[in-house]
């Protein structure tokens, strides 16, 4: 827990800084793009591209990481981060930075932080013993609920102080910190079988289909797959509208107000998940609270202000960090160390295609349909209109009740699904401890 503990403040720092950079060059886009247009579609490639390579690269990232050192993996993640943060610094200082210099950052940046969460996932279950897998979990949660919380309102803060650069400068030494964190303690041995060169790239493709067929041999682990997959859509398109509907020109004050009462939320959520071992159903979680956030997104759409948005995202976001520990958890015990890297990876890849569908969908859903329908002359305006009101961003209002109603859908289907609901007493758990690494 030692090691694991000075590992996760060098990821928290890191990601701290990760968020301000984010936030920065998000409302930087939001305001060159939105303000102009009034369509959000840009804004929304964006967070494409943030999560599009994640998706196409992790199933080989996690062959690999298996294969690799997981301190290793996660030191190349964090150095490749920190040069195109001194790369974006470059054309910020001579006032050449352009959108699609940022789609390009993005792009390389995940690319190589598709090794970094199956790598940190990984080494999580190697330093951790069994029954602490839930506190570890919600500690690494806890440290995106923290950053949530102060980078918003930190990084308003220093828009006005320090500018862009500035923080892109605060950025880079958070990936040195880290870095420093990785490198100055030992990681446990892992020494998989070495593969000729000549028969990696076969090998790689073997790998990558026996983690995937390890979970569609067992039912009940590709229910709950797909089950955290529809709940990936729903954040997804959250994700995209939130910014616009909370926008102000000029003005960073509203949005970091409430996207840090929302990382509260996180933050509650994760502490309480970090204290506690961990309910005795994780799976009855996990759809309980998909279910709650269901409700909170509708009833924002029936109602939307500044204070409804901020007390839903609080919720939702409070939520968060259970089912993604709680997830995690089943994942942890019950698939073999030498096959986490892999799984872990193709598990990110099918939850965040569904992500990134919701991306691609959100931007011309909302500007070419929803929007038009919502209209004081548009086809809704005298129905639903007269319960949420018409006019400019209620298409937006109208996406949040059907997502709400997507939410309980999937949640009234997993919960009549018994291979679902009996995962956990039907999957024995793997014996971590027995594993003769050299074998593999």
């Amino acid at each position: 827990m030692r090691i694991f503990l000075t590992i996760w403040i060098g990821q928290l720092v890191s990601l701290f800084g990760s968020k301000l950079s984010e936030f920065a060059f998000a409302f930087w886009i939001l305001e060159k793009t939105y303000q102009e247009t009034g369509t959000i579609t840009q804004f929304a490639l964006t967070i494409l591209f943030i999560y599009l390579p994640k998706v196409i690269v992790s199933p080989i990232a996690g062959v690999l990481v298996d294969r690799w050192n997981r301190r290793q993996a996660m030191i190349m993640s964090d150095t490749v981060s920190g040069i195109i943060t001194i790369v974006a610094m470059g054309l910020v200082f001579t006032n050449s930075l352009q959108v699609w210099h940022i789609y390009l950052a993005v792009i390389i940046s995940s690319t190589f932080n598709a090794f970094q969460l199956p790598a940190y996932t990984a080494a999580i279950a190697q330093l951790v013993p069994k029954e602490k897998l839930s506190r570890a979990n919600g500690m690494v949660q806890a440290s995106s609920a923290i950053a949530k919380i102060a980078a918003p309102f930190v990084a308003g803060l220093l828009m006005e102080l320090i500018r862009l650069e500035g923080i892109l400068i605060v950025d880079f030494l958070s990936f040195l910190f880290a870095l420093i964190t990785l490198m100055s303690v030992p990681f446990p041995k892992f020494k998989p079988t070495a593969i000729s060169k000549k028969k990696i790239i076969g090998q790689i493709g073997k790998e990558m289909i026996s983690g995937w067929y390890y979970i569609a041999v067992r039912p009940g682990l590709l229910w709950l797959l797909s089950f955290i997959a529809i709940s990936y859509f729903t954040s997804g398109m959250l994700e995209v509208v939130l910014w616009p509907l909370l926008y102000q020109p000029g003005s960073t004050e509203q949005l970091g107000l409430v996207l840090s009462i929302g990382g509260c939320g996180m933050l509650v959520g994760s502490l309480l998940m970090s204290v506690w071992e961990g309910p005795s159903n994780r799976v009855n979680t996990i759809v309980g609270f998909v279910f709650f956030q269901g409700i909170i997104v509708f009833l924002g759409g029936l109602r939307v202000s500044l204070f409804v948005l901020a007390i839903g995202i609080f919720g939702y976001l409070f939520s968060l960090p259970i089912i993604v520990s709680c997830n995690q958890a089943i994942w942890q015990t019950k698939i073999p160390l030498h096959l986490q890297g892999r799984i872990f990876a193709l598990q990110q890849a099918v939850e965040r295609s569904l992500a990134i569908c919701a991306y691609l969908i959100a931007g011309p859903l909302v500007d070419n349909i929803l929007n038009p329908l919502m209209a004081r002359d548009g086809l809704l305006a005298h129905s639903i209109g007269k319960i949420i009101g018409v006019g400019f961003g209620q298409g937006i209002a109208l996406l949040l009740i059907l997502l709400g109603i997507v939410n309980i859908a999937a949640t009234a289907i997993a919960f009549r699904e018994p291979r679902l609901r009996h995962l956990e007493t039907e999957l024995p758990d793997i014996n971590q401890s027995s594993l003769d690494f050299h074998s593999i």
